[in-house]
């Protein structure tokens, strides 16, 4: 649990070092900014603000109404957030439900298997068309100039995990094509 925390607080803390946000704001960076290599459940958010705000790390401006302050980060924020950036990394296990079901691809049968690697060939041309707008919009966007290079980091891997994943998928559907040509040359 105390990893979880630290995740959604590096998560939180990280978001507010790039500029001032309501909570609202927040929960929609991490979803569309850091949506592509980190996802957050909504429900440690605000807890997490609430947290860090008694703890001095971040404070509210603006508005005593909910949802209409604005949160910032402070220097003990900035301090605690270089803090958890170095920590090691949680290593998280694996839990991709398409490998889950193509291992038991014998039970489910060729054509569902084919068409969930058919499924996940065109997500991933998705996922590759949406970092190319991201990465153009970066190199377009004169702001953040100092925090580019970086965001620029995290979208090539996305770029390369979804070119990996169309390769992947053009090599599954071959072998499964070859898999049903021998299915139909047995013998009954």
């Amino acid at each position: 649990m105390q990893a979880r925390t630290s995740q959604t607080e590096t998560a939180v803390l990280g978001a507010l070092s790039v500029e001032p946000m309501t909570g609202y704001a927040l929960r929609q960076a991490i979803r569309n900014v850091l949506g592509h290599f980190w996802s957050e459940s909504f429900g440690q958010i605000y807890p997490t603000l609430a947290t860090l705000e008694r703890q001095g790390h971040v404070s509210r401006r603006g508005s005593t109404r909910p949802g209409r302050s604005s949160f910032e980060i402070t220097d003990s924020g900035l301090v605690r957030l270089r803090e958890l950036l170095g920590q090691p990394i949680q290593a998280t296990p694996p839990r991709n439900g398409l490998m889950l079901r193509l291992f038991f691809g014998r039970q489910l049968g060729m054509e569902s298997c084919t068409s969930l690697v058919v499924e996940s060939r065109a997500a991933a041309v998705e996922q590759l068309a949406a970092y190319e707008r991201i990465i153009q919009e970066l190199e377009g966007d004169p702001g953040n100039a100092h925090d580019r290079p970086y965001w620029l980091l995290t979208v090539a891997a996305g770029v390369h995990s979804a070119r990996a994943t169309i390769d992947w998928a053009d090599e599954a559907l071959a072998a499964l094509g070859d898999l049903q040509g021998d299915h139909e040359t047995e013998a009954p």
